[in-house]
């Protein structure tokens, strides 16, 4: 059976320009607009099995990217340490934790 991965989603919006146009629209229908490879298939007039292929491909694709650039990863590191750093001063935490987690945000924008 085939799943979805719901990351090739997620990476989808930081790789989906590198894409073909092809292989974005397919991906873009199927992660987006969640549309079956049927209804793919028919809106682009093209076969289940070519659909199945194109999201295969194209989510190999989007792995690798991340697999090189990491840009993923870091956008949610960052998101993960920024909101840690906003629950710190709203707690009004210890200068020392505050620091801290600033420190860790600055790192992971490098």
């Amino acid at each position: 059976m085939f799943e979805k991965d719901l990351k090739i989603g997620y990476l989808l919006d930081f790789y989906g320009e590198v894409l073909s146009e092809r292989k974005r629209t397919v991906l873009d229908y199927y992660y987006n607009d969640d549309l079956s490879l049927a209804e793919i298939a028919a809106e682009l007039g093209i076969s289940r099995q070519a659909v199945r292929e194109l999201i295969g491909k194209a989510g190999e694709e989007l792995r690798f990217l991340e697999e090189k650039l990491g840009l993923a990863e870091r956008f949610r590191k960052t998101q993960e340490c920024a909101g840690r750093l906003l629950e710190l001063l709203d707690q009004k935490a210890p200068e020392g934790e505050i620091h801290q987690a600033a420190k860790e945000l600055a790192e992971a924008v490098r």
